[in-house]
């Protein structure tokens, strides 16, 4: 998941990017509206922008706004000050998803984070499951037929975001972005595959059926498909 984090405070920007990092999520950053503004434009697929409101250079109402302007839908958890009740409602009316108020349990800003980003993919529910594979975004637990499958950080979070897009084709270069918040060339398609191979391993161990699919030249798939005839191979 790709997330730009707004705020000029160096100590509240640091611990933002840090808890969320710990959830395995790609985090930019930003002190200015102005500079955030331009990394929104250059970037529309952030999954989600924490955007302080009093920041210098643009103010947050206006970067949102301006946001919002241009057709760029990343959700956006606006952060204010406690008694600044005006700000808030003209956030929400100028398209802010959500918001909260300083000071604030790092806990509630990460819980926050991760409903925003299941509405971004309308996913309600904290499990995601498909087929026999269960992803609980709230403490990163995966079970496969209700044992629990072990995952390394980088393995969860791309098991994730196949969860939070499943039944679509997710191309290599999505992933990359959604991985390291670049898109790179033939090298990183090439990190990704590793990845996607560690992964499936894990997922097929036990003679699951194949829930990873390929589609030649164009990414991957994460359904449940049906059984092929006796004899016959999955193509992917």
């Amino acid at each position: 998941m790709r997330v730009l984090v707004v705020e000029d405070y160096g100590p509240i920007r640091g611990a933002v990017v840090t808890a969320l990092r710990d959830e395995g999520w790609s985090v930019d950053l930003s002190g200015d509206g102005t500079d955030a503004f331009q990394k929104v434009q250059a970037e529309p697929s952030y999954d989600l922008v924490i955007l302080d409101l009093m920041i210098p250079g643009m103010d947050g109402l206006t970067v949102l706004k301006s946001m919002r302007a241009k057709g760029i839908d990343s959700h956006v958890l606006i952060l204010t000050a406690r008694d600044a009740v005006d700000s808030r409602v003209s956030a929400l009316d100028l398209g802010a998803d959500d918001y909260l108020s300083k000071p604030f349990a790092m806990e509630e800003l990460v819980a926050r984070s991760r409903a925003l980003l299941r509405r971004h993919y309308a996913k309600k529910s904290p499990v995601v499951e498909v087929g026999p594979l269960s992803v609980r975004t709230s403490d990163h637990r995966v079970m496969l037929h209700g044992a629990t499958i072990e995952l390394t950080a980088r393995e969860y979070t791309l098991l994730e975001y196949f969860a939070f897009r499943s039944g679509e084709l997710v191309s290599r270069d999505e992933l990359h972005t959604s991985l390291y918040g670049e898109v790179g060339g033939a090298a990183s398609s090439n990190v990704v595959d590793v990845y996607v191979g560690y992964l499936r391993k894990k997922l097929e161990a036990d003679g699951t059926p194949r829930l990873l699919h390929t589609r030649r030249g164009e990414g991957y798939i994460l359904e449940l498909r049906e059984a092929a005839p006796d004899g016959a191979k999955d193509p992917s």
